[in-house]
């Protein structure tokens, strides 16, 4: 009878082993995808547009950006680029037509630098009328101070 527990309790004993951990510790995946989260937050406005423009400053209010809005830039030479595609000189209109599918136009958003003549901007806003965008968000800097 002796011998039947001694037998038993070694059998208990290796039943106790430890169990592998199949448990993932999530901190340091929290920690990298917080990271991961304020990088993107940061990029994210700058990767709107690639055209380097030294905007104008203004005290407006920020837009919220729309999901099939077109931007156009004017840089200082004068140059019109829709997206980060420069068109060519006379070439706009054409380039207009092809971005209106009938339907509602996108809105569009019209960035111009600080150093260029207000007549080519206006030029632009009119090819951009004549092409049936009527709703056109004018881009500027945010300013704390009064002009």
């Amino acid at each position: 009878m002796a011998m039947g527990l001694n037998g038993s309790s070694r059998g208990r004993g290796r039943g106790k082993r430890r169990a592998p951990m199949a448990e993932i510790n999530v901190t340091p995946l929290v920690d990298v995808m917080l990271v991961l989260l304020i990088i993107f937050m940061v990029t994210a406005p700058l990767l709107t547009s690639g055209v380097p423009i030294e905007l104008p400053d203004s005290r407006a209010n920020p837009l919220d950006q729309e999901p099939d809005q077109v931007t156009i830039s004017l840089d200082r030479q004068g140059a019109v680029f829709i997206d980060d595609d420069r068109v060519p000189e006379g070439g706009l209109a054409e380039r207009l037509a092809a971005l209106h599918h009938g339907g509602k136009p996108p809105l569009v958003t019209l960035r111009a630098d600080r150093g260029i003549d207000y007549g080519r901007v206006m030029a632009v806003m009119g090819e951009l009328n004549h092409a049936g965008f009527n709703s056109i968000s004018l881009v500027t800097n945010g300013s704390g101070e009064a002009p």
